[in-house]
């Protein structure tokens, strides 16, 4: 955890009072939700405890992993009384389990909730870095709950002990990437690609020297944009056009930073999100 997100929680304890000590022994109580979507619990002593996938006004029992001076962080285990936001996650990959994705952190949050959480972070986040209030405060413009997320960059790795390549957002918590087969929050025609870019990366001779894939759906293209160490073969080439040939993409290349990427092969429409605003 870094240094940052300490400090964090250290500022956030100094606004919280004491707890409630009306629970059954080892419960508690959530009053809020923080940045990362950990609840806030207080002890009757004023401690403050960051519960991870517990939601505001649950009843819980923590598995508590980290102890500082004047708060502790830790895991639920047991909901005793569930919020009425709660809802069942979308996606087979999101949650608490060993090799979850670590994409998304309110799937158990009903969508309107997670807008006016996001909405109260941010308004928290200017007084506390500015000490800036707005004096009125416009409606969330809201989209879509799935389907929305028209631009991702991907991790790749190829994994020796699995014999495959592995293509997603990194596992909760770790350097790991997430063994994801499709992702809800994707366009679905890019959430489609994911396994036969996997069998792509796998099939190349840059299996071990492509560290990222970044995805952009627009209005009639779809771009991938790879990145790779080392110089493309001829082979890997071909394979990519062939690829794009058959998925209907544009792939772009990039071999060292955000300047060096470039169109794989001059000519066909360009990227564009105009369809994509709404007034």
């Amino acid at each position: 955890m870094s240094k940052q997100n300490d400090t964090t929680r250290e500022e956030q304890t100094q606004e919280i009072i004491l707890g409630r000590s009306d629970l059954p022994a080892g419960w508690l109580h959530i009053d809020a939700l923080d940045m990362e979507a950990q609840g806030i619990a207080r002890r009757p002593d004023g401690k403050v405890v960051f519960v991870e996938g517990a939601l505001p006004f649950e009843m819980v029992t923590v598995n508590v992993h980290r102890k500082k001076n004047n708060w502790e962080a830790g895991v639920v285990t047991a909901i005793h009384r569930e919020s009425s936001q709660r809802v069942r996650p979308g996606c087979p990959h999101f949650g608490l389990h060993a090799g979850a994705c670590g994409g998304c952190k309110m799937q158990h949050l009903e969508a309107s909730a997670q807008v006016a959480v996001k909405q109260r972070v941010l308004e928290d986040s200017l007084w506390h870095l500015g000490k800036v209030k707005p004096e009125n405060l416009l409606r969330p413009m809201e989209g879509p709950a799935w389907g929305y997320r028209y631009r991702a960059r991907m991790s790749v790795r190829y994994v020796h002990k699995k014999g495959e390549v592995l293509i997603g957002f990194h596992e909760r918590k770790s350097r790991y990437v997430a063994d994801i087969k499709t992702c809800r929050v994707l366009p679905p025609k890019i959430s489609a690609l994911l396994l036969p870019l996997r069998q792509l990366i796998f099939g190349m001779d840059a299996r071990e020297t492509v560290p990222q894939i970044e995805l952009a759906q627009g209005d009639t293209v779809t771009a991938l944009v790879l990145r790779h160490l080392e110089p493309l073969s001829t082979a890997d080439e071909e394979r990519l056009r062939e690829f794009a040939f058959l998925h209907d993409v544009q792939w772009w290349l990039q071999i060292k930073g955000p300047d060096t990427v470039k169109l794989m092969d001059e000519g066909g429409i360009e990227l564009s999100y105009l369809s994509l605003i709404h007034i």
